[in-house]
């Protein structure tokens, strides 16, 4: 039997916005709650192996399809997409399947549900619009500034507490509030 993919949600904002910051934090908060949590990050190129390395060479002059490195404790998997990058669903399937719910930064082309971290700018509008939630993807804002919508919830990031409610959103809305230090999830 395979195993269902765990809840997913998407991390997104403009460049400089606090994506990976939010990520982490929500991260750490989760895991401290019990939580085996696992994230993904969109990139827009990056090289993990460097030239003359034995797993750059297994791939380059050996020409193997993907590379895992192993070692005590650590492992990453290292390829190139056959055509197109795999979507979400298929990263999470593949690989992060054994989490108790993924965070992932970027990927606001995805159908996951969405948490948008806005900081106010001249000129600036959440990327779904002036109405983020209305789309249906988006779960929260996390904004500087006077942006409230009725669609979703609003945190502001200067709340200390903020990360802690926005966790009790996630973990209501995903994970049933059931961790592993409370015996609940696997």
């Amino acid at each position: 039997m395979t195993p269902a993919n765990p809840p997913v949600v998407c991390i997104i904002g403009r460049k400089n916005a606090g994506k990976t910051e939010l990520t982490v934090a929500l991260g750490a908060e989760l895991n401290r709650r019990g939580y085996r949590v696992m994230t993904v990050k969109h990139g827009h190129g990056f090289q993990i192996d460097r030239p003359g390395r034995d797993s750059w060479r297994h791939r380059h002059e050996g020409g193997a399809a993907r590379t895992v490195l192993a070692g005590p404790g650590t492992f990453a998997v290292i390829g190139a997409w056959s055509d197109e990058e795999l979507p979400l669903s298929e990263l999470v399937h593949r690989y992060l399947s054994d989490a108790d719910i993924v965070l992932a930064e970027g990927f606001k082309d995805s159908p996951e549900p969405k948490v948008e971290v806005f900081r106010e700018g001249p000129g600036l509008d959440p990327i779904f619009g002036a109405d983020p939630g209305r789309d249906g993807r988006t779960i929260a804002l996390v904004t500087d500034g006077q942006h409230a919508t009725k669609a979703v919830p609003a945190f502001d990031p200067g709340d200390p507490d903020f990360v802690g409610r926005l966790t009790d959103l996630l973990e209501k809305r995903f994970l049933d509030g059931r961790s592993e230090k409370e015996g609940g999830a696997t």
